[in-house]
């Protein structure tokens, strides 16, 4: 087979992504409404995307749709611009910088938790007191959260500028969004938590955002699921990987059609006349 009939790589997809997203007005704008949407679905709204896009455009609700799904995407949208503001000036992650993406997630929609063996507050971003669970998975003993954060994010201040390849940054932002995951310090909004920290690693290297496609939320949940049956960071970093092209791709072809010149029929001997 021919060379140039091979599908791109990760690079030259990128490159790709980047010609025709370069000096496109708001785009970057649009981009974070789509990570917003798709991070927020994950986790229970029910907005769909053009709902999304319109409350944080134009600031106006779903009919029909709950208040607490609203104020999830507002929440998320705002926290997010602030993490890729840090990730651009190549700002260092500390405990309290992590504990305000928390609480930037779970701003209007948290609060202390509903049990007597709880004091912690998951709208202020405080590391939960009391065990967690997903299913049947215990996670890590609430007395050892914070020293397992301040690990982690020493090993992601001294790896992150070091990284040299889009894969190296892509695959250690998958990695440390899921030890994030696995730690589970929060007593809700995790999963958003992990997935901005995700960003802000690509961010901070200037790369496209990679997301989690809410429809695929469950073979999400099993990558995950698998990955910590196996020890091994490599189900979800591959599974992490496939939404990473299954995204550069869809964008990629959704940009050249609308990038594609409008015909207008001639109305005169001369040809046709083409409008950008």
């Amino acid at each position: 087979m021919m060379a140039s009939d091979s599908a791109p790589t990760l690079p030259q997809l990128i490159n790709q992504y980047r010609e025709l997203t370069d000096g496109v007005i708001n785009f970057e704008l649009y981009n974070q409404v789509v990570h917003t949407h798709h991070s927020t679905v994950i986790e229970g709204s029910t907005l769909t995307l053009a709902e999304t896009q319109t409350l944080i455009d134009k600031g106006l609700t779903a009919g029909g749709k709950p208040l607490a799904d609203h104020l999830m995407v507002l929440d998320h949208q705002h926290i997010q611009a602030q993490v890729l503001a840090w990730a651009a000036a190549r700002e260092p992650l500390n405990r309290t910088r992590l504990q305000e993406m928390a609480a930037g997630v779970m701003r209007q929609t948290g609060g202390p938790p509903h049990t007597l063996l709880g004091s912690f507050d998951s709208s202020k971003g405080e590391f939960r007191s009391v065990s967690a669970m997903a299913g049947s998975r215990m996670f890590m003993d609430a007395r050892k959260v914070t020293a397992a954060v301040d690990l982690l994010l020493k090993e992601i201040n001294t790896a992150l500028p070091d990284l040299k390849t889009i894969r190296q940054v892509y695959d250690f932002s998958f990695q440390a969004h899921y030890q994030l995951l696995s730690i589970h310090p929060f007593g809700d909004g995790n999963g958003r938590t992990s997935r901005l920290l995700m960003n802000y690693i690509q961010h901070y290297h200037k790369l496209p955002l990679s997301l989690v496609y809410a429809q695929d939320r469950t073979n999400y949940i099993n990558a995950l699921e698998q990955s910590r049956r196996d020890e091994s960071t490599q189900p979800i970093t591959e599974f992490m990987h496939g939404q990473l092209l299954k995204f550069l791709k869809d964008e990629i072809s959704q940009l050249s059609e609308q990038q594609k010149p409008v015909i207008k029929p001639p109305t005169h001997k001369g040809g046709l006349t083409m409008f950008f």
